[in-house]
């Protein structure tokens, strides 16, 4: 099955990282979000966030762990996923998106599957889940 729909990020706050620092070219950043979801993904999720980014140039990596919980196509849960991608100015390429195996609850309990996010030009926020649930 797929479910599609938009989100936008409600909160995005900045964290130290652990550890000693080493320095790079481009500073590697730590933050915790919060996302709400419309669509046939509807819900919220948050997010640890990591990233290697030059904003200015719109250069960089980053790799988040999400733990969502709302419905998709109307069923009811929470599950987590994993997603990552690498921009160079625009686009992006080397896209990842899996969802955890075991990860789901109620009626998304055996939930498995990957997925896609993608930016349009005006700022949406899109994402996809292509999914199973085991039955």
């Amino acid at each position: 099955m797929r479910a599609s729909g938009t989100f936008a990020v409600v909160d995005f706050t900045p964290a130290p990282a652990a550890g000693p620092a080493i320095e790079t070219a481009l500073p590697v950043g730590l933050a915790t979000m919060e996302k709400r979801y419309e669509g046939e993904v509807q819900g919220r999720s948050v997010t640890l966030f990591t990233s290697a980014y030059d904003q200015s140039a719109g250069t960089g990596t980053y790799v988040a762990m999400e733990s969502f919980e709302g419905t998709l196509h109307g069923r009811a849960g929470a599950f987590n996923f994993a997603h990552s991608a690498t921009t160079l100015g625009e686009g992006r390429q080397s896209e990842f998106l899996v969802i955890v195996p075991t990860s789901g609850t109620g009626d998304l309990a055996g939930i498995t599957g990957t997925g896609g996010i993608a930016i349009d030009s005006d700022g949406t926020h899109r994402i996809w889940f292509e999914y199973g649930l085991g039955e």
